[in-house]
């Protein structure tokens, strides 16, 4: 569940961690965390909105708590940003931000944020619209090229989510995008800024996948099970925007072939684990059922047939099922809701011990999860950053296996970086 202004929802106290907080320069010492332990009680203890489900397995929902973190520093790289979106570490050191009014800038590694990136085309910025996701093409040390998704209007108010690529260039001390060129585009058109998705990542073999929500408007509502629209759906492309041969619906005259996957809600968090292959994608429920899915060729992930979560008004959505055959069931799920946006699978040397988690950011939940992961399934869950109190909007590891994390407050945005002084 997104939604633009949400209330703070109070969480279950973990110890303060105290943040050094400089937007340039080197960050002053900060004080660490003690080690975490481990917890048999689930960290969330608040009533399901769902009360009438059960979970299909154990461990599919309120894991055992991990609580008070482990030895980490907190450092505010960065400060000023409006309304960010997506960060991405750039290969010298610095990142590469986009902020969803439709800028993108380049912070370095002393914090000093640049103009915006000259060169983007018209992006239509309103509520949950607007610039979203950047990616960087594999081979962006040698080749400059990167990947945006934004929305823009197509027919006067409808519209939708375009992918496009570019190079980006940067010439005495100007940064632009040249040779821009839309390469995916969300169909059916349709008049709705909200439940965009587009999360964009590579698989190991060089292919994209980007994330579609489902719109959340009458009309939309549904589409996530029709296989001859973009909503509710991951697709996958080559890097320059054409089908490849082995998507599992090429040469069905009643699907779209960019589908990969379908049935999902909101995915604004996806991850590729770098040594696995593995697409993990994290979707937001209505309220309660945010969903962690492990995504597999061609499956139906059953939005809005079967949900764990319930509708807003506080009646059960479609027929209030939790299964059906034929339709995946999520490795985990969130109820109360965190409203998950941003993720990563670690694999950093900085945290050894953890290696193999996956971390996702809470705009709602306002707290920064880390999922221990067991033979593919979760087997704790911790709770980070709830001291700072605000949205969690993206979340990556950086080459120097630190955490970079933004957050999501308005015109007072920050990146923050979560790093270790001393060895493990």
């Amino acid at each position: 569940m997104e939604k633009n202004n949400p209330a703070a929802l109070v969480a279950i106290g973990l110890a303060a961690l105290l943040l050094a907080a400089c937007s340039g320069g080197e960050a002053p010492p900060a004080a660490e965390a003690p080690a975490s332990s481990a917890d048999t009680g689930p960290l969330e203890t608040r009533e399901r909105n769902g009360i009438d489900y059960q979970p299909a397995f154990a461990g599919q929902t309120r894991a055992p708590g991990i609580r008070n973190g482990d030895a980490m520093q907190v450092q505010v790289l960065a400060s000023g940003l409006t309304q960010p979106f997506s960060v991405e570490p750039l290969p010298d050191g610095r990142f590469l931000v986009s902020e969803k009014p439709g800028r993108l800038r380049i912070i370095g590694m002393d914090g000093t944020v640049s103009a915006p990136v000259e060169g983007l085309p018209a992006i239509h910025y309103k509520g949950q619209a607007g610039l979203l996701d950047v990616a960087l093409d594999p081979q962006f040390a040698s080749n400059h090229v990167i990947y945006f998704c934004y929305t823009e209007l197509r027919g006067g108010t409808t519209g939708g989510n375009t992918l496009a690529r570019a190079r980006l260039l940067e010439e005495a001390g100007t940064a632009r995008l040249v040779d821009v060129k839309p390469i995916f585009h969300q169909l059916p058109d349709f008049a709705s800024d909200r439940q965009l998705g587009s999360r964009i990542v590579f698989g190991k073999d060089g292919k994209l996948f980007v994330t579609m929500g489902e719109r959340g408007e009458e009309g939309a509502v549904g589409q996530a099970q029709d296989l001859h629209s973009h909503f509710g759906k991951v697709v996958r492309l080559n890097s320059d925007g054409s089908v490849p041969k082995d998507n599992p619906f090429v040469g069905r005259a009643d699907a779209y072939p960019e589908i990969w996957s379908w049935g999902h809600r909101n995915a604004q968090a996806a991850d590729v684990d770098a040594q696995t292959g593995d697409l993990w994608v994290i979707e937001h429920g209505p309220r309660g059922g945010d969903e962690l899915n492990l995504i597999k060729r061609g499956a139906n992930y059953g939005w809005p047939v079967i949900t764990y979560g319930i509708d807003y008004p506080g009646n059960k959505v479609g027929a209030g099922i939790t299964s059906k055959e034929g339709m995946e069931q999520p490795v985990y799920y969130w109820d109360p809701v965190i409203a998950p946006s941003g993720m990563f699978v670690y694999h950093g040397d900085m945290f050894p011990e953890w290696k193999g988690s996956i971390f996702v950011g809470g705009l709602v939940g306002m707290k920064l999860v880390r999922l221990q992961m067991k033979d593919g399934k979760v087997a704790g869950e911790e709770w980070l950053l709830q001291d700072r109190r605000k949205r969690i909007r993206d979340v990556q590891q950086g080459p120097d296996g630190a955490i970079y994390v933004l957050t999501d407050a308005g015109e007072n945005s920050e990146l923050l970086r979560i790093f270790r002084s001393k060895p493990a």
